[in-house]
């Protein structure tokens, strides 16, 4: 006890002479005095503390070795008495003598030391810590579970399929392609077709099906068709927007890169502005407004074609609804034309003065609005949309296209009448030589369809109704209908289809779009050399079935207007 005594007062005693000669004299400025003599060059010099003014070493810096002295010796303590052979306990005395030391060393450590405010009071004692809900970890998605959708075709027939419920309008798409055996040219749209309302509108290849389908109600139904006029903005921008229509940020003087650029990009503010016909809330009268659309909604002005903010009322939001076609707006709604279209907020069930029925003067107006406000809406996303199968489909040329290109400019007029061939370099000369081996081509397939025809048809029965197996072919539709179609597949230049025609039963009419404007080509039948052909042009060319008559169209334009581009097809599922 004694010796343990002993050795602790040393130890003691050792720090305080330690701390003691440990003092440095310090300056005013708080810097340690140097026994060096100043340079000769300093100007001043500070004064120096005499070496009574001497500052002691805060004493936590003593407290942790002594609390170790302490511990240290009660461990040797135990060791010696366990090397003796005696019981290795520490007598209760010595015990609670070092025990009362360490607690007086504490209390001294406590009260030496300034006190700090605590700067986190929310985390004291007595009160549970606070986690910003950003350090909360997420919450576990949840994995995308089944759900069936029920898709219609245009003729009627439907399939209902079992999709996820992330599934996008995209992947429905090309997943109907694929079991109907249909060839994917990302043009296939599905379709939100209300009835009852006289609305319909292609879905934005980024929108989640399952999503849509909540805000429909149950009379509502998705369809399956093409749509070609999808993108045409991107592919065509300077056939949209007239001058007059579009205030710009930034002018694109003809420039296509910048006219796309001032719709994508958020910073400028391109305004649509001009005169629609606007259906009055609650009345069957249609009035005619200046109306502005910009990103943060649709406006129409109180004051002619004032836009100043005081004279803008609000429309419609652009966030919470999306853009509709009226399908037969002169007779559901009184409307004025037939180039309608209508804002609906997204939700189930909407009363009709949540409505905003529009009109526009022409088919090219209406265009624009609609996708003015698809442009406003979705910005980036809508380009991503239409640049994906781009890209996709740039990854996949390599495999697609051939090894060896022939060019047009390459090929030459020959003739092998004689033992030589020769080349013919008279235009006129090329051109009649042509016509002769078209000619003669003709009458050779004609015979060898004689000679080994299966069929019990005769081959020009064959001829007449071989094109019926074909996608672009409608048989027997009206006029109004042919036109119905084109409008929904897209009024894109070359679109078209065949029918049969209504005045004579003999005949066929091709039915195109060109600038927006539908057009009707009656094509005749005509005999030559006891065979019968078709024609467009009063006989000039003649074509022995439509299935060439298509594909001679699809590479010359001829007499129409454009070269045949796109066919409108109805599938079945």
């Amino acid at each position: 006890m004694n010796d343990i005594n002993s050795s602790l007062e040393s130890l003691n005693s050792a720090c305080n002479m330690q701390s003691d000669t440990d003092t440095v004299p310090l300056l005013q400025n708080g810097q340690h005095a140097s026994n060096q003599p100043a340079a000769s060059g300093s100007r001043s010099q500070q004064p120096q503390a005499s070496p009574k003014q001497k500052v002691q070493r805060s004493q936590p810096v003593h407290i942790l070795p002594i609390r170790w002295a302490q511990k240290s010796e009660l461990w040797i303590f135990q060791r010696r008495k366990g090397r003796r052979g005696e019981s290795a306990e520490v007598p209760r005395s010595t015990e609670e003598m070092l025990n009362r030391r360490l607690q007086e060393e504490d209390q001294f450590r406590t009260s030496s030391l300034p006190a700090i405010p605590n700067p986190f009071p929310e985390l004291g004692p007595g009160s549970p810590p606070v986690v910003p809900p950003s350090s909360l970890p997420p919450p576990p998605s949840q994995p995308p579970t089944k759900q069936d959708v029920k898709v219609f075709s245009e003729d009627g027939t439907s399939k209902v399929v079992e999709i996820l419920t992330d599934m996008t309008s995209r992947d429905l798409c090309q997943l109907l392609v694929y079991k109907s055996h249909c060839v994917d040219d990302n043009s296939w749209t599905l379709v939100e077709h209300h009835p009852q309302l006289g609305l319909e509108r292609c879905l934005e290849d980024h929108e989640i099906v399952v999503q849509v389908e909540s805000t429909m109600p149950n009379e509502s139904k998705f369809l399956f068709r093409k749509n070609y006029a999808k993108y045409e903005f991107f592919k065509n921008p300077m056939n949209f927007f007239p001058d007059q229509m579009v205030t710009w940020c930034q002018p694109p003087n003809g420039n296509q890169a910048q006219l796309l650029q001032n719709f994508l990009n958020t910073s400028n503010c391109p305004e649509i502005q001009g005169f629609l016909q606007v259906k009055e809330v609650g009345r069957k009268s249609w009035k005619k407004l200046y109306v502005c659309l910009r990103r943060s909604g649709l406006y129409y002005s109180t004051k002619g074609t004032s836009k100043e903010p005081r004279h803008l009322q609000l429309l419609a939001d652009l966030e919470e609804s999306s853009i509709f076609y009226l399908i037969n707006g002169k007779k559901q709604y009184n409307a004025p034309n037939d180039y309608g279209m209508c804002i609906k907020p997204n939700k189930a069930k909407v009363e009709m003065k949540e409505l905003r029925l529009l009109c526009a003067e022409d088919e090219q107006i209406r265009t624009c609005w609609m996708t003015a406000f698809r442009l406003l809406k979705y910005g980036m996303l809508l380009y991503q949309n239409y640049r994906i199968p781009q890209q996709r489909k740039a990854l996949l040329s390599p495999f697609n296209t051939p090894v060896r290109s022939v060019s047009e400019n390459s090929l030459v007029a020959m003739d092998f009448s004689g033992q030589t061939g020769r080349v013919i370099d008279n235009p006129a000369e090329a051109q009649s030589a042509a016509l002769e081996e078209g000619h003669a081509w003709r009458k050779r397939s004609t015979r060898m369809n004689i000679l080994s025809s299966q069929s019990p048809l005769h081959p020009s029965t064959l001829n007449s109704v071989i094109h019926r197996t074909q996608h672009w072919f409608h048989g027997r539709i009206s006029r109004e209908e042919s036109h119905r179609i084109i409008k929904q597949q897209g009024l894109v230049d070359g679109l078209f289809l065949l029918r049969d025609s209504q005045s004579n039963p003999k005949a066929f009419v091709l039915t195109l779009c060109h600038h927006q404007k539908i057009k009707n080509f009656q094509i005749l039948p005509c005999e030559d050399d006891g065979q019968t052909f078709f024609t467009l042009d009063d006989g000039n060319t003649k074509f022995s079935d439509l299935i060439q008559l298509v594909d001679f169209y699809q590479l010359n334009k001829g007499v129409l207007p454009c070269k045949l581009k796109h066919h409108c097809i109805r599938v079945a599922l």
